[in-house]
């Protein structure tokens, strides 16, 4: 395992991002062709902005990136699309007007978010499956007809609950595990291709346990 972190940890200070989680957009982006010039991209989680730099090389000149994270520290694309950085909780409506502010819709949505772990595996794995929750209620609000979505889920209880609840968003879904990912780590990647704005109609039944009254 440390061999493996270490190939990827060297490789990405190499190439000049701040961290070896580039690979697992890069991993995607070669099998599946998520990001394509001209795509505008919202990539949440972004912090250290490895990811938005990547795919600011990838879509170009003619696309855009915006990125969002809780945390502060400069992101400095070396090339590609313009990008903009909005630190806040994209929960939160002030966030979210910011972010349709720059661009009213986006062809990709990018989620490399994770909670703060407790070190409770169930906990943790619901935790990861709110805010994949709520990054698919984000595609309503932000994605555009056609788009793509890719986003980080920790394995576990109910997580075939959400693949199927994507399902009719998009007319396609996959799971990836990326190579670049830790072999122990309970971390996946989602996918849903040719996103479907019909099925956002329903995105009010897309609820966490807590809005169902579970604990």
């Amino acid at each position: 395992m440390k061999q493996v972190q270490d190939h990827y940890f060297h490789q990405a200070k190499k190439a000049g991002y701040p961290a070896r989680s580039v690979y697992k957009l890069v991993e995607a982006q070669q099998k599946f062709g998520l990001l394509r010039p001209g795509n505008r991209v919202l990539d949440l989680g972004c912090q250290p902005g490895s990811w938005s730099m990547y795919a600011a090389e990838q879509v170009g000149a003619r696309g855009l990136v915006v990125g969002v994270d809780l945390n502060p520290g400069p992101i400095r694309p070396r090339k590609g699309a313009p990008f903009h950085f909005i630190l806040g909780d994209i929960t939160k409506e002030t966030v979210l007007a910011r972010v349709k502010a720059i661009s009213p819709s986006y062809t990709v949505l990018l989620s490399d978010m994770a909670p703060r772990t407790t070190g409770n595996r169930w906990t943790d794995q619901q935790q990861s499956l709110n805010l994949a929750r709520e990054v698919l209620r984000l595609a309503g609000e932000l994605l555009e007809p056609g788009g793509r979505w890719y986003c980080k889920v920790f394995e576990g209880e109910d997580f075939k609950e959400l693949v199927d609840s994507l399902r009719p968003w998009f007319a396609r879904v996959k799971i990836f595990k990326p190579k670049s990912s830790r072999s122990e780590s309970r971390e996946v990647f989602v996918l849903g291709f040719d996103f479907r704005p019909a099925a956002a109609g329903a995105s009010n039944t897309i609820t966490t346990r807590e809005e169902e009254g579970e604990q």
